[in-house]
């Protein structure tokens, strides 16, 4: 009688602790599940916070100035203290979405005083989420490069330089989404 007992103590105790193995299991995976999922997000907000824009002068510009290839590259000079240069700026990141598959580079060389870098443009990046590549033009001597860029440009921003080895344009103004997708897509038909 007793070791029937003990029989049937020992399988109800042997259910209750399969039991207790497969829900510390269960809580353990949804723990981790839920680990991992903080952990990437915070790897992503670290990314962004740890993105580095290089800062050059004129020299390491000019380059992406006269480049003759398949590329097509869309070129925009703006800053964080120009409204038209902000307001036309998400539809460079759409363009940039919209022909991630295809030659189309989106290069955005922003003109804010270097002193601005921390305390404005790496804040107005991430609260912006801009995903193009960005470079912070340091070259005070506006006067010496601005027509290196093109001959037609006041220097006032926004403005935008879209080339190709077959075509090359200027724009100085500010651009709507349609407008800039219709320009784009000549450069690639």
């Amino acid at each position: 009688m007793f070791h029937e007992y003990f029989i049937k103590l020992n399988v109800i105790l042997t259910l209750k602790h399969r039991y207790m193995i497969l829900k510390n299991i269960y809580l353990s995976f949804i723990v981790i599940t839920i680990m991992a999922s903080a952990c990437t997000h915070a790897e992503k907000k670290d990314d962004e916070r740890n993105r580095k824009v290089p800062i050059v002068d004129f020299s390491g510009v000019e380059p992406l100035l006269n480049i003759k290839s398949d590329t097509t590259y869309i070129i925009n000079f703006w800053a964080t203290w120009c409204a038209p240069c902000v307001n036309e700026l998400p539809y460079f990141e759409r363009i940039a979405e919209k022909y991630s598959r295809k030659k189309v580079r989106v290069i955005l060389i922003n003109l804010d005083f270097p002193n601005h870098y921390e305390s404005r443009l790496m804040p107005f990046i991430d609260e912006h989420k801009i995903a193009s590549e960005i470079i912070m033009l340091d070259d005070p001597d506006a006067n010496s490069w601005i027509n290196r860029v093109d001959t037609s440009w006041s220097g006032s921003i926004p403005a935008t330089l879209i080339c190709n080895k077959t075509k090359r344009e200027f724009f100085e103004k500010e651009f709507k989404y349609n407008e800039l997708d219709s320009i784009v897509k000549q450069y690639l038909n």
